[in-house]
């Protein structure tokens, strides 16, 4: 498949690790430039390192997507290193607390919102107004599952990945005639650092995890990244306002 995405400039938030730094990796393997987001600088730098290991070239910056100013910033990094955008995968984001929904504290539920959803409506809200400029442009953003069913013990986390998805078709519908696409992925249970971290080494845990999903494992992030790298690609140039499900069939249930 030709993709079209040979010497693109590309955006993706989170990349310091997991679907990030897979999704970076898989733009770098098309050709395609990247500027690798996060707040952790050291793995930031790392997936730079890795990427310019496959020919391809990328730039950090180091970034809070909770922060308009952080957030203009980076998109401003972007053109003045490249000259300009092209795509762009919003997929920072942070899991919250593994509680009941009345136990979840204000300020719990204030960094989850202020990150998964605020986090992608001003990267989005930066993207798009320097993509008008061209008239051209593809937006993916991370949703999850959580955000088109019920997630016990992770309420905040379903909310801000409900107010993702409706975040991405209504802005698919706004900017549809100004040549921009906008659609977001979402994934199952994927074995990030993430889901590692709430595993904890426990393998009956695990064990839940792999079988939550029909096909009975987690998801690598690469499968993920494949999905992103297809939705902007030129193949995928009838495709906005799409939520595409990564999960192993197990919305399907």
């Amino acid at each position: 498949m030709n993709s079209g995405l040979k010497t693109k400039v590309v955006i993706v938030t989170g990349g310091a690790s997991g679907i990030g730094r897979a999704s970076c990796m898989a733009f770098a393997k098309e050709g395609a430039k990247v500027v690798v987001a996060d707040v952790v600088v050291d793995a930031g730098e790392k997936t730079v390192a890795m990427i310019r290991e496959v020919g391809s070239d990328a730039v950090f910056v180091r970034t809070d997507v909770s922060q308009a100013s952080e957030t203009e910033a980076l998109i401003k990094k972007a053109v003045d290193t490249y000259g300009r955008l092209d795509c762009a995968h919003n997929n920072a984001g942070i899991a919250g607390p593994t509680v009941r929904t009345a136990d979840c504290t204000e300020q719990d539920w204030a960094s989850v919102i202020r990150t998964n959803l605020t986090g992608i409506w001003l990267c989005m809200k930066y993207e798009i107004a320097q993509m008008l400029k061209h008239r051209s442009g593809v937006i993916v953003n991370t949703a999850s599952t959580a955000g088109l069913r019920g997630a016990r013990l992770a309420s905040a986390y379903a909310a801000s990945s409900h107010g993702v998805v409706g975040l991405t078709k209504s802005a698919a519908l706004e900017y549809i005639a100004d040549g921009i696409r906008i659609n977001a992925v979402c994934p199952g249970i994927v074995d990030t650092p993430m889901i590692r971290r709430h595993i904890a080494g426990d393998t009956k845990r695990e064990a839940q995890f792999k079988a939550a999903s029909p096909i009975g494992r987690m998801a690598s992030p690469d499968e993920i990244a494949q999905a992103v790298v297809w939705v902007c690609s030129d193949a995928a140039s009838y495709l906005t306002g799409h939520m595409m499900v990564v999960d192993g069939g197990r919305t399907a249930q």
